[in-house]
Order: C-alpha cells, then structure tokens, then sequence
C-alpha cells in the first residue's frame, strides 16, 4: 500500500483558473488530433423485463482515436464506469477526449478506443449484477454490450487488450467484472471503489427500517437520507418479486426502539454484495488477471470507505492475488478528471503498462 504525502494548499480560483487553462489546451488539442468521439444508443433486452421500469435503451460514448478512420488497425479497448448518474456525452466528447488525446501524444498510452455507457437505473446504481427487479445488467454488459463494440467497432477482441475501470460505485462494477468475468476483461482499474466491504457502522445501522416497511411507492424513499442508496443495494442483492413496490427482502425490522436483523436476509446481503465476501470464490479469476489495481483517498467524508478498502487489500492478500492499492492523500471526487487528475497520472499508464496493444503480442 503507498502513502503520499500531504499536497501544498491553492487557493480555489487560483486551482481553478489553471484547471480551466489546461483543460481548454487539452480540448484544443483534441479538435485538431483527428480524434473522434460517437455516441450510440444500444438497447439491452435483459433489461426490458424489468419490474421497476428501467429503460432498456442505454447510451454510449466511443472514443475512437487518431487515425482509426483511415486505417484498418485494431486497438485495444478500455470499458469505463461513471459513477451512476455522471454519463453526460458533452463531457466524453469534451474533456475525456481531450485527455485521452493529450495522453496518446504524450506516450503515456497507446492508441485506444475507450467506451463509457449509461448503466443507471431509476434509483442509481444497478450494482451491475443481473436482478428480476431491476434487469439483468451483468448480461447486458458481457453479453451485449462487448459483442456489440467488437462487432461495430475495430478492435483487438481478446481479454488481453480489454480493459475495464470505474469510479466510486462505478469502481465496485469494475472490481466485481474482474472477478466475474476474467475471460473478458483482463484488466482492471478501480477508482475509490465503495462495497468492498464492511465499514465502521454495519448496513443495518444506516436504514429507516420503519419507512421501507410501510412504504407505498418509490418516491417516499427521498424522505430518507439513505434510503435511495440502499434499496438499489437491496434490489440488486436481495430481490423479491413478490414484495412490491420496492420488491426487497428486508435485512431488519424496527421492534419498538430497537431492530431485530433477519441473519438469513443479512447473510444473503453479504455474499450477494460485499466483494470481500467473494474473493475466495473468485480468488483464481482475481489471479489471472494481467493487472488489478484500486485505490481511495484518505480523507473521504464516509470513513467506511476507507476502511473497508484497507481491509480488502489486506484479504487479496491473504489470498495472495496480485494487485497494487493505493490510499492517496485527498478527497474522493476531486481531480479525477484533468491533466493532474488520477485518471491521466495514474489509470492510463496502468492500462499502458497491461494491455495488449498489437495482434500477436503477449
């Protein structure tokens, strides 16, 4: 695990002006690279059936880098998760692109498509996990998703040149892909990751148990500072098609002052959910993937997140899977996205270092 050391203090308009400033370059250069950025709409017929209304038309963004439209090369390919919530086509065809052209002209990687899609249900996260409730979005991603940008787009089809990273919630998603389905993505970046574990207080502290027992539609779930967050858990992980209009089993009950925990819901809860719980299942996938690397910052205001991250370092540890993990001095959600964001310093020379960039090539 590395530690960095404590950044020096920039006023905001200061940080600003100069972020602005190397963004506006960056945008700059992307208008003149030749670069291109396509957006699609892909349909996922594993989310149709869904009992919470999620539209199975899904947007996509496509990088497609400098020169692709005037050779018959193949790239390899980088899948990348938005926190849910975050897809906006203006900034890949903005600011993403910008970077990812400044980072192929500056050899911090080679060329790449570099594909990012609208995986949100109505609640936020679809936890990327198939599920009656809210559709089956790990099939949409494998299954659909994949075989659609290999079929329509030139690329080097092969775990080996695939790679996978995400964000926050979308960080989890990458992670948990890794696991799954190594055969497809050989590669894996996680950005401060959350669900990776158990925090300091335990799920069934954080629910208003009373409210999602007697609640009557989805919109009273606003009403709960965290009821949104956790029913999209609860519906990914502990679906039940018979409980309208949230369609969940409940992991506790408020007797009174007090709640009682269903053990039954809560152990269904943690296998289905927390990744530490699945790394002995999925230790020898974790193990052939040609790189794997998360990290967090220090100072999230949640300080389950931190937490939970040291401690599934030290579990891929114990399994000995190979990995790097990194807890950085600084506040999740800021600089991600810039010429001195992680993003540029950190996921792209990851993949640089992992991916395979030519047919052939090991």
């Amino acid at each position: 695990m590395n530690f960095m050391g404590s950044s020096i203090g920039v006023s905001r308009d200061v940080l600003g002006l100069a972020l602005a400033s190397a963004l506006g370059a960056a945008i700059l250069l992307a208008a003149d690279s030749g670069s291109e950025v396509v957006v699609r709409q892909l349909r996922g017929e594993g989310l149709s059936h869904s009992l919470i209304g999620t539209d199975p038309a899904r947007k996509l963004a496509v990088y497609l880098p400098a020169g692709y439209e005037g050779t018959a090369q193949r790239y390899p390919v980088i899948y990348y998760l938005p926190n849910p919530g975050n897809f906006d086509e203006g900034f890949y065809r903005g600011q993403v692109r910008g970077l990812l052209d400044r980072a192929a002209a500056a050899g911090e990687i080679g060329k790449v498509i570099f594909v990012a899609a609208d995986l949100a249900t109505p609640l936020g996260c679809s936890w990327y996990v198939n599920s009656p409730v809210t559709g089956n979005w790990e099939d949409f991603m494998v299954r659909e998703l994949v075989p659609y940008i290999d079929a329509n787009f030139r690329t080097l089809a092969s775990r080996d040149s695939r790679g996978i990273a995400g964000d926050f919630m979308g960080g989890y998603g990458a992670i948990r892909f890794g696991m799954t389905h190594p055969e497809v993505f050989g590669s894996v970046y996680a950005l401060h990751p959350v669900g990776t574990g158990s925090g300091i207080y335990t799920m069934y502290s954080r629910p208003d148990w009373k409210l999602l027992a007697h609640i009557q539609s989805m919109d009273q779930l606003k009403d709960s500072p965290y009821g949104v967050i956790f029913t999209s858990i609860f519906q990914a992980s502990v679906p039940d098609v018979n409980r309208p209009p949230l369609y969940i089993d409940l992991q506790a009950h408020a007797v009174g002052n007090t709640v009682e925990i269903d053990s039954a819901v809560t152990e269904r809860l943690r296998d289905n959910f927390l990744l530490e719980t699945m790394i002995g299942k999925y230790a020898d996938n974790l193990k052939s993937l040609r790189g794997l690397r998360f990290d967090w910052a220090r100072n999230d205001g949640n300080h389950d997140h931190v937490y939970a991250n040291q401690a599934f370092t030290h579990k891929l540890n114990e399994f000995g899977i190979p990995h790097e993990a990194e807890e950085y001095n600084g506040v999740w959600g800021t600089g991600n996205w810039g010429v001195d964001g992680r993003v540029y310093t950190e996921v792209l020379p990851f993949f640089e270092r992992h991916l395979v960039f030519a047919a052939g090539m090991k």
